[in-house]
């Protein structure tokens, strides 16, 4: 009997999860025979995977939060390699998550052990000289962002844009009347989604100014009605830290309800990041806003390169949602932009319009972008 083809997949976050469990899917569906070891969570325990350990060890972010767990991090990281290379698989996927990621793609060099990274360093946003470090890392960089291979061909990193995962999510089609039937909406009703991020660290600086947030908004908008999309690992505790909100949030912990969510919704009030994506799908308009620990944002604001972070203003080219970040991350300011967005229906429309042209840049270059991925890895295992 053949001996499988063993894949080696590695995803350290929630988005990372959610494309993991889509390539794994079109993995299957272009070789039936293959096996799968690694590090994901949730979705991909759906698809099949045993993680090694809990992926949600890994979701962290900014130099302030990485420091306390600076030595289990590295210790997770040489398990990590020493599996890799007592298991020799055909070849390992690394998904996102560089912090992580590219230590371990660094830590097989020289192994003979094939390699391709999925999701593409963000090093065009900021520290672009980060990208002298690569060579070598991987056989193949798959891209999700057209403009990214225009980046990283001239420095000999084998990049190839296959689309984006975003364009298979089903974010655009969930069912608004039974999302208010579930949740017992009037139609009167006014939901306003607010997604805080995936990462613990995230959601305590988020939670406490969106909850002033709705506070302000309830007094000009009386049918208020907010709608938390909790990622599954950190729900839980995201119901806990909204029970004394004045105006007590639906909680939203499952994909296809988040959807539904989508669809019912005036508005979103979103961290920067894929969620911007989804939003864009559903065609809500959306604002968007990050804080991060000062020291974390003081360096960043040294090293950003673009004049935007909400990946659909990105693919615009133009501010096409507003960007409320760090100091203009206050109630205030996020209250009077949603209230705008929910009032002047030009402001909207216009969204929605520009919404339609950026996502058209992100179709593969052939069939779905998971099949495009896949196909691309398949095709380096086969390679001598």
């Amino acid at each position: 009997m053949p001996t499988p083809t063993h894949i080696f997949i590695i995803a350290g976050e929630a988005s990372g999860d959610v494309l993991g469990a889509r390539l794994m899917s079109a993995l299957r569906a272009g070789h039936e025979d293959v096996k799968f070891t690694g590090i994901g969570g949730a979705r991909m325990a759906e698809a099949g995977l045993a993680s090694n350990f809990p992926m949600q060890e890994l979701a962290v972010m900014g130099l302030a939060e990485i420091l306390p767990r600076i030595f289990a991090l590295k210790r997770r990281i040489s398990q990590t390699i020493a599996a890799i290379k007592a298991s020799r698989p055909d070849i390992v996927v690394t998904i996102d998550s560089p912090g992580f990621c590219l230590r371990v793609l660094r830590g097989i060099d020289g192994a003979g052990i094939k390699r391709v990274h999925y999701v593409a360093p963000q090093v065009w946003a900021w520290r672009q000289d980060r990208v002298k470090h690569y060579p070598g890392l991987w056989d193949e960089l798959l891209c999700l962002l057209p403009f990214e291979p225009d980046f990283f061909a001239p420095h000999g990193l084998n990049p190839v844009f296959v689309g984006h995962p975003v364009l298979e999510s089903g974010a655009d089609k969930g069912d608004s009347a039974r999302f208010a039937a579930v949740h017992n909406l009037k139609a009167e009703a006014v939901p306003v989604v607010l997604m805080p991020g995936s990462r613990v660290t995230e959601t305590s600086r988020l939670l406490p100014v969106f909850r002033q947030t709705m506070a302000l908004l309830a007094g000009t908008t009386p049918k208020l009605q907010p709608v938390l999309a909790a990622a599954s690992g950190i729900a839980d505790t995201v119901a806990a830290q909204t029970q004394d909100w004045p105006v007590r949030p639906i909680i939203v912990r499952d994909v296809a309800e988040r959807y539904d969510a989508f669809a019912a919704a005036r508005a979103a009030l979103t961290k920067s990041g894929t969620s911007t994506l989804e939003l864009a799908m559903a065609g809500v308009p959306m604002a968007v806003t990050y804080r991060v620990n000062p020291i974390s944002a003081a360096m960043a604001r040294r090293m950003i390169k673009v004049k935007h972070v909400a990946m659909i203003n990105l693919l615009a080219n133009g501010a096409l949602v507003p960007e409320l970040l760090q100091q203009d991350c206050t109630p205030e300011k996020l209250a009077a932009t949603l209230h705008s967005l929910l009032t002047d229906a030009s402001a909207a429309t216009a969204q929605r319009t520009g919404f339609a042209a950026a996502l058209s840049t992100l179709q593969a270059p052939c069939g779905s972008p998971s099949s495009a991925a896949a196909r691309q890895i398949l095709a380096c295992i086969q390679r001598p």
